[in-house]
């Protein structure tokens, strides 16, 4: 009867050892399922993201094609480069001179700045800012309370103006307006209202010329000064550059949004109506953030992205390479690992559903975490994401995550760039001819994501070839959404003849 009973103990055990083996071996297969499908989804992106030399290539060339389009004539397609007319037919030279405004509206904050400028050789001599939150009621008030407050704010600014800053004696103050909202604009010192965005919604201001606005919203404040320059934030950036650098000839923003601006020869303008500038030269804002072309690497993520935007079959470029989209991207893939492959358990985290919830610089810091256990991975997907315990094989596949993207955007950033050299004819170096061309970048992205900067600078040397890369220079160009704008009411003062007699 013992004998039975050990005999029956021990088919008893090895029968619950068989069941605990096979349920090992059924988790090891469940485990290696997962992985499987973690690795295809990861595979499977990056060939999609692909963007070799040759599709660059084909990418600047239907950049190119578009300039030439967009300048020709304005097109209703919405799809197009705008390739808008900016009315800055002079930028500052160095020999500007006096004292000059700025005023920089792009958001719920705006700024207002003043320079002295010494003339030639001079430089900036001094400089001042004071940045001024817009309450939020004013944000969807009526035209008239919006500028009035930022009248008001321009005269305690003015009214604080020191001795070291001197206007000649029978002169007005002029100002230079960055106004980062879409604008027709009809002159260098005027342009009606398209839209409102970034939380604005005043009616009344739609449609009307906001110089004229601001104009008159100095007079009632008792601010005498002139809007000398209406202009947008590349374009500023643009005048900032080549004030320092006369090489200087287009402009990029990499920051939330993208766009690019450059110097273009006023005959190769079909659409430029009337006389030609004096100097032969009118600068193009591109709006290049609109640019689409069958050749740019597009995956199910952009698409979906960019049907529950805003404003769907729009910016497609900018969605691709910009700070505004980088790490939802990242989200929505992460988010489909938690789908199919459960990597972060049997259920999905709440917080990973949320649309961009996963901000670019939290990217960027997991895309440069060193660490040998990726801390600063673990800390993001804790913090932000509340995913609790994750294996160094899962950080690593976010680090893999955010560089599939980040690379895919500064290569696409890149030959945008080759696009313009292209259309300016400086991709090439001509028999004997030593060019200098310079390149002003700006914006959080460019400036703070270094694995971004370092490749889209890489790749433009890529595309280039050794030889033309020597002539090209990338170079960052900060604030020029405030400071170009005072040097284009310089450049374009109505005192500039009398300074130059």
């Amino acid at each position: 009867m013992g004998k039975v009973l050990v005999g029956a103990a021990v088919i008893c055990a090895a029968a619950v050892c068989a069941a605990a083996a096979a349920v090992v071996v059924h988790r090891r297969m469940r485990s290696a399922a997962r992985w499987a499908r973690v690795t295809a989804i990861v595979k499977d992106f990056e060939e999609k993201c692909g963007t070799s030399i040759e599709n660059l290539k084909q990418v600047a060339d239907a950049m190119n094609l578009e300039m030439h389009n967009g300048l020709a004539s304005d097109s209703g397609d919405a799809t197009k480069l705008k390739m808008l007319i900016s009315y800055v037919d002079n930028l500052p030279t160095g020999n500007e001179k006096g004292l000059f405004y700025a005023l920089d509206l792009g958001g719920t904050n705006f700024r207002v700045l003043r320079v002295q400028l010494g003339g030639k050789g001079g430089g900036i001599v001094n400089q001042e800012f004071a940045e001024v939150s817009i309450p939020s009621d004013l944000m969807v008030g009526t035209s008239e309370a919006l500028f009035d407050y930022i009248a008001a704010e321009l005269a305690k600014f003015v009214d604080q103006e020191g001795e070291d800053f001197q206007l000649p004696p029978g002169r007005q103050r002029e100002l230079g307006f960055t106004f980062s909202f879409p604008v027709m604009q009809s002159s260098i010192a005027s342009g009606n209202l398209i839209k409102w965005t970034k939380g604005f919604s005043i009616d009344d201001t739609v449609g009307q010329d906001i110089v004229a606005e601001l104009t008159r919203a100095m007079e009632r404040r008792g601010v005498d000064m002139r809007v000398s320059a209406l202009v947008n934030d590349t374009v500023g950036t643009l005048a900032g550059g080549r004030y320092s650098n006369r090489d200087v000839v287009a402009a990029v923003i990499l920051g939330t949004g993208t766009n690019a601006a450059y110097v273009e020869h006023a005959q190769a303008i079909p659409k430029l109506d009337g006389l030609l500038p004096k100097s032969g030269e009118m600068v193009i804002n591109m709006e290049w953030g609109n640019f689409r072309s069958s050749h740019l690497p597009l995956t199910e993520y952009d698409h979906a992205l960019d049907a529950e935007s805003l404003n769907p079959g729009e910016q497609i470029f900018e969605k691709m390479i910009s700070g505004m989209y980088l790490g939802e991207i990242v989200r929505r893939v992460l988010c489909r690992m938690a789908e199919e492959a459960s990597i972060f358990g049997d259920t999905i985290p709440p917080k990973l559903k949320v649309p961009f919830i996963l901000r670019t610089p939290d990217m960027s810091a997991m895309h440069h975490d060193t660490s040998s256990d990726l801390k600063v991975v673990d800390n993001k997907l804790k913090n932000i994401l509340e995913i609790p315990d994750t294996s160094l094989e899962i950080r690593e596949v976010v680090v893999e995550l955010c560089n599939i993207v980040a690379t895919r955007g500064a290569r696409l950033a890149a030959a945008g760039i080759m696009g313009i050299l292209m259309k300016l004819g400086r991709d090439t170096i001509n028999d004997g001819e030593k060019q200098r061309t310079v390149v002003a970048l700006d914006g959080g992205l460019y400036e703070h994501y270094t694995e971004y900067r370092k490749c889209l600078e890489n790749t433009l040397k890529e595309l280039l070839g050794e030889e033309v890369s020597q002539s090209i220079v990338i170079e960052h160009s900060n604030d020029g959404s405030g400071i170009g704008a005072a040097l284009l009411a310089a450049s374009h003062s109505q005192y500039l003849e009398l300074d130059e007699s």
